[in-house]
C-alpha cells in the first residue's frame, strides 16, 4: 500500500493507524497547492479529488476520504482492535464518532486555513469549536480513549484534527480531559514515529 500524505493534514490519521496495525506501507508526499507528488505525478491522476489522504492498494484500486481510509486499514489487522469487529454496535460508536470528527471539527477548522477568511469571523468559528471541544471533554472524563480503554481509529482521526488547535492559538487547557487526552495519544510510540516520519516533531 501507499498513502499520499502532506505533513500535519487530516492524511496523519491513516498514517497513525497504518503504523498502529504493524502494516507494510510506503508514503509519498503531495504538494496540495500545486497538486504533484514528490516524485513529480500529477496528484489529480492519482485522486481527481486533489485531496489527501489517498490509498493506493496493492490491487491499484485507489481509496479516499480519511473515515473510509482509516476503516480499511484497521480491517486488514482486525486482531489489532483498531476498529470493533463489523456489524457490532460498538463498531458503530466508532463510526459515530468518526462523523463527528469529520463534520463538526474537521469542517469547523476549515474557514480558519482559508486565506480570504474575514478577520471577524475566525471568533465566531473558535466559539463553534470550543463547543465541540466541550462535548469531547465531557465525554472523555475517565476514559483513556473515545471508546474507553481501548484506542481505535477514531482517536486517530480525533488527536489529528483536534491537534490543529495548535496552528490558531486556541489553547487546550480549558478542556483538561481533552487536553490529557491529547498528551496521551501523543506518547504513544506508533503516533510518535508518524509524527517524526512527517517532520512534524
Amino acid at each position: 500500500m501507499k498513502l499520499y500524505f502532506s505533513p500535519g493534514a487530516c492524511s496523519l490519521s491513516p498514517h497513525i493507524v497504518l503504523r498502529e496495525a504493524g502494516l507494510p506501507f510506503d508514503l509519498e508526499q503531495v504538494d496540495l497547492k500545486a497538486k504533484t507528488t514528490k516524485a513529480g505525478a500529477d496528484f489529480t491522476q492519482i485522486n481527481p479529488k486533489g485531496q489527501v489522504p489517498a490509498l493506493k492498494l496493492d490491487s491499484g484500486e485507489v481509496l479516499t476520504e480519511g473515515p473510509a481510509v482509516v476503516q480499511y486499514i484497521a480491517d486488514q489487522k482486525p486482531a489489532s482492535g483498531l476498529a470493533p469487529a463489523a456489524g457490532s454496535l460498538d463498531r458503530y460508536r466508532v463510526q459515530e464518532w468518526l462523523n463527528f470528527m469529520t463534520a463538526e471539527i474537521h469542517k469547523g477548522f476549515s474557514p480558519l486555513f482559508r486565506p480570504n477568511t474575514p478577520e471577524d469571523y475566525k471568533p465566531i468559528v473558535k466559539d463553534a469549536l470550543a463547543a465541540k471541544f466541550g462535548i469531547l471533554d465531557k465525554h472523555l472524563a475517565g476514559k483513556s480513549y473515545l471508546m474507553g480503554n481501548q484506542f481505535t481509529v477514531a482517536d486517530a482521526y480525533c488527536f489529528t484534527v483536534v491537534g490543529w488547535s495548535k496552528y490558531h492559538k486556541i489553547d487546550l487547557a480549558a478542556w483538561p480531559n481533552l487536553k490529557a487526552y491529547m498528551d496521551r495519544v501523543a506518547a504513544r510510540p506508533k503516533v510518535q514515529e508518524a509524527l517524526k516520519a512527517e517532520g512534524l516533531v
